[in-house]
């Protein structure tokens, strides 16, 4: 996982394509779904289960969301693993997204759940990033405005609806 804060917002922000805003140029569906479809496959392995797959995500800087059910994870917890457009990037968060603290999510997450899901994102040339940075106020190139009155934070930018 990129936990460097520095090397994180260069990512962030060299990502941060001042054109279009669901995602890069060049980005290339089919190839990102057939991944995308790979991890989904990789964590029902690793978890023994069926996890939920969200794919079908429109209007957005997030390719999909596969949510990990608690009774498949040691932490007890339901686990959520959400996979932006841009970059390979990938956030894991126990419960939902924007529940907890990155320190929360140290305490809470058992390092079992957290090593199957960081190889199956490995494995297959993601990022994994941590959450909690991108809950700060997008100040990139876009006019904040383009977002959701409120809504204009880097989480935004890279995994949620526009």
């Amino acid at each position: 996982m990129l936990t460097d804060d520095a090397q994180l917002w260069q990512l962030l922000r060299s990502l941060d394509d001042p054109d279009l805003l669901e995602h890069p140029v060049g980005y290339d569906h089919r190839g990102e779904r057939a991944r995308f479809e790979q991890l989904a496959q990789r964590l029902d392995a690793a978890f023994g289960c069926r996890c939920e797959v969200d794919r079908h995500v429109e209007d957005a800087s997030f390719h999909g969301r596969i949510d990990i059910p608690a009774t498949a994870t040691a932490t007890g917890h339901p686990l959520v693993v959400v996979v932006s457009n841009f970059g390979g990037l990938a956030v894991l968060a126990v419960d939902n997204p924007g529940v907890w603290t990155d320190d929360e999510v140290a305490d809470l997450l058992h390092t079992g759940d957290r090593d199957r899901v960081s190889a199956a994102l490995g494995e297959l040339g993601y990022t994994h990033i941590p959450e909690g940075p991108l809950w700060r106020r997008y100040d990139g190139t876009w006019d904040p405005d383009v977002f959701s009155p409120g809504e204009n934070t880097w989480w935004v930018r890279y995994f949620d609806y526009l």
